[in-house]
């Protein structure tokens, strides 16, 4: 394929659904309805190939819609953090560094942020884009993305080390 083409639907969509799904279920946390959206943005994204200009094109766009459509999702049904940082127990004891649920725990308390941070901290970490990028994507200014960000990986450090009695 030339630099610049745009795939045919079935390679973009084995191309970006990991992706896609990957941001909708960080982000919503279920797992039947990160699948649903997913479905959707593609859906949309059938209905609008004519106006894909390459394949680079195609990620931006997929990547965007994804992370605008779980916010509104999460607007619509009212999703709120299933448990908010205030209520994580805190330990009886340090956590080994083996600890297979450090990640969970950590998952959780990255799930407790408000939308907007959430979907920052998922952008940030999880798909490892750049604080511009993520300005572009979520329209916020940069130096928003930069303040999200501080604010709440200061939030998770203090209270993941609360939680399980080590710092990160």
């Amino acid at each position: 394929m030339a630099a610049g083409t745009l795939p045919d639907f079935a390679v973009l969509v084995r191309g970006h659904q990991a992706m896609v799904f990957s941001i909708a279920l960080h982000y919503l946390r279920d797992r039947a309805a990160a699948e649903e959206l997913a479905q959707e943005v593609f859906l949309q994204l059938h209905r609008r190939l004519a106006e894909m200009k390459s394949a680079e094109h195609a990620r931006h766009w997929l990547r965007k819609v994804t992370v605008h459509r779980c916010i509104d999702f999460a607007r619509r049904s009212r999703i709120r953090p299933r448990i908010a940082l205030e209520d994580v127990p805190e330990p009886a004891a340090a956590a080994a560094e083996s600890d297979p649920m450090l990640s969970e725990r950590l998952r959780k308390l990255v799930a407790s942020l408000p939308e907007k941070p959430r979907m920052v901290m998922i952008l940030r970490f999880q798909e490892d884009l750049e604080p511009g990028e993520i300005a572009e994507l979520l329209n916020m200014p940069l130096r928003t993305v930069k303040s999200h960000l501080q604010r709440s990986l200061a939030m998770l450090r203090e209270k993941f080390s609360c939680t399980v009695g080590v710092g990160f």
